[in-house]
């Protein structure tokens, strides 16, 4: 499984789901798109917006989320830890 977070520094949600997925021992790709045009446009580009945290699990994008969610759906994907 493949997991892409697109983060922007200073967001409270994304801190929340980069922390859930380290905690639960998650493998990841942290993509800060704050100063960094190129992951900004393949977020706009996978998502058709600009809001984070939003996540890419092999290839399903999961916009604009929460932990909560992420949590769900993890756990309704069968991801060892949750």
């Amino acid at each position: 499984m493949i997991i892409i977070l697109y983060t922007k520094s200073g967001c409270p949600w994304c801190n929340e789901v980069r922390d859930l997925l380290r905690e639960r021992g998650v493998a990841f790709e942290e993509r800060e798109c704050r100063g960094n045009k190129a992951y900004f446009e393949e977020l706009v580009a996978k998502s058709g917006q600009t809001l984070t945290p939003t996540l890419d699990i092999d290839g399903v994008i999961i916009a604009d989320t929460d932990a909560v969610t992420v949590e769900r759906i993890l756990r309704e994907k069968g991801v060892a830890g949750f």
